[in-house]
């Protein structure tokens, strides 16, 4: 067992959350579960399964993570960050027993190569490039990006290491809460995308200035068109056919409802305050159409 504590966001996640507890009890010495006042069971359940459960009013993931870190009365050496649908292979649970009490002091962070399950299948292609996120952190040495969509926690000194063996990300709630669920960060991309969160520069590093670059491009592409050649790309280019019908479903979801959507949404915002909106109009529009209060 590692010197590592885990913090896990949730909001009714009662499918999840004991899986995700259970699997990284094996290497952890405490799991703090910091939920959002859900309305099942998660927060029983978490306790339940040996989990110290904390409660705080959500804003957005990164408010909510950055208020755990710094509530979570966390002793431990290491800090580990997991989503509830998510939860470690065994080949990545023993390369980290074996691995990170070797690192020198001078490692503050490692970083986790992410596969994701759907409808029973490892999703191994389709993309771009190997998908690595900071997971795990000494203590201290780590911060979380303010922002609406795709906030990553980086560290704040030294260097971080990968491991080679996969978390998974596998969602049983079904296609019908994907695509909610979904919707919601549709909006909440667009206001990424607007207040210029792809433009700017990530300090700590850690792969994110690639993960700007790259969302800087795509929304220098032509709207619609961007989502066509978002499938092409990772369903034909990339090789997402290789992982069957699952692929298929899930590169076609991806492109024709996530990112098409966030178009549509755009275009519609456009209709209404036109293409050149003032921060004032957009900040108005994102409260009243999305209820995002971006000044929070």
């Amino acid at each position: 067992m590692l010197d590592l504590s885990v913090i896990i966001l949730t909001y009714n996640e009662e499918r999840h959350i004991a899986r995700s507890i259970d699997n990284v009890k094996r290497i952890a010495k405490q799991v703090y579960v910091v939920d959002s006042y859900s309305t099942d069971k998660t927060c029983d359940i978490a306790r339940e399964h040996g989990a110290v459960v904390l409660q705080n009013k959500y804003v957005n993931q990164a408010q909510q993570f950055i208020w755990a870190m710094e509530n979570c009365p966390i002793k431990t050496e290491w800090t580990m960050r997991m989503d509830a649908d998510e939860y470690l292979t065994d080949e990545l649970i023993t390369e980290l027993e074996e691995k990170v009490p070797l690192l020198p002091a001078n490692v503050t962070g490692c970083m986790l190569p992410l596969m994701v399950k759907f409808l029973g299948k490892p999703l191994k292609h389709g993309k771009i490039h190997k998908i690595q996120i900071l997971r795990l952190w000494r203590t201290g040495k780590a911060m979380m990006e303010q922002r609406w969509m795709d906030e990553r926690c980086y560290v704040t000194e030294d260097e971080v290491v990968s491991m080679n063996n996969y978390f998974i990300d596998e969602n049983l709630n079904g296609i019908h809460a994907w695509t909610q669920k979904h919707n919601n960060y549709a909006n909440r991309e667009i206001v990424a995308a607007y207040e210029g969160y792809w433009n700017d520069t990530v300090s700590g590093g850690n792969g994110l200035e690639s993960r700007n670059r790259e969302k800087g491009k795509y929304y220098k592409l032509p709207k619609f068109l961007r989502a066509f050649m978002y499938f092409f790309v990772r369903y034909i280019c990339f090789g997402g056919f290789l992982d069957g019908k699952p692929g298929f479903i899930w590169a076609t979801l991806q492109a024709y409802w996530y990112r098409y959507l966030i178009d549509a949404k755009i275009e519609e915002m456009e209709y209404y305050i036109g293409k050149n909106p003032t921060p004032q109009e957009m900040r108005t529009y994102f409260k009243e159409r999305f209820n995002i209060n971006v000044d929070k």
